[in-house]
């Protein structure tokens, strides 16, 4: 058994799925531009310099959500698949992903984007497990806060840990593990993996792929 886990934003997405829902919400008068937008690039700049506060962002990233039905939500949802995210899921991402599929390889996606804004791209890939940060509900309404350790650093490994436990495996269970990110924020989950792939990477992860030697590749068109 092979195990295969992919980052999402700007790994197998070219962009960010967490801003582009955002600029999303920003661009249909949902979320006021002047201040949301202004945030979102502040958080978008410190996750990229690696000093990102994940609660912090989580209460402001999750907020929209527990002012409008999930009904709401998920009828948003569809337009912001068909008109952000599709146009930026390349061909060779399609194809890396099914590759591993064809191998019948255990594949998960592993992301500090919620599970809301995630889900529905996950089974655009047809990856059939997603591993996110959880937003909490009440009574069938998102309430704007995170349940369980978010999906972010080193919480990447606890929770793809967790969940591979709930499976009855570990990860002696695999002959071979790989990881896909783009992002520095990721070297713990990639440094856990017998073989880390550094996607597109920004310059702190390439510096540490090319140090040890990491297969580097590009998912872009």
């Amino acid at each position: 058994m092979e195990l295969a886990l992919f980052d999402l934003d700007n790994t197998l997405l070219s962009g960010d799925s967490d801003f582009e829902w955002a600029q999303f919400l920003i661009g249909k008068g949902i979320l006021d531009r002047e201040i949301q937008e202004a945030k979102n690039i502040q958080f978008y700049e410190q996750y990229k310099a690696g000093t990102l506060d994940i609660y912090e962002f989580l209460a402001f990233q999750l907020a929209p959500l527990a002012r409008h039905k999930r009904e709401e939500l998920d009828a948003w949802h569809q337009e912001y698949m068909a008109t952000r995210i599709r146009p930026i899921m390349s061909q060779k991402a399609r194809t890396k992903v099914q590759e591993h599929l064809d191998a019948n390889h255990l594949c998960v996606l592993v992301t500090a984007t919620n599970s809301f804004v995630t889900g529905p791209v996950a089974r655009e890939f047809g990856i059939p497990h997603l591993i996110a940060t959880i937003p909490a509900c009440e009574q069938g309404q998102f309430n704007g806060l995170p349940r369980g350790t978010p999906s972010f650093q080193g919480g990447k490994i606890t929770r793809v840990e967790d969940w591979l436990e709930s499976q009855g495996l570990w990860w002696g269970s695999f002959e071979q593990s790989w990881f896909y990110s783009d992002s520095h924020n990721d070297l713990p989950l990639l440094e856990r993996v017998s073989k880390p792939v550094a996607v597109d990477p920004d310059d702190k992860l390439r510096q540490v792929a090319e140090t040890k030697g990491w297969e580097i590749i590009s998912l872009r068109n």
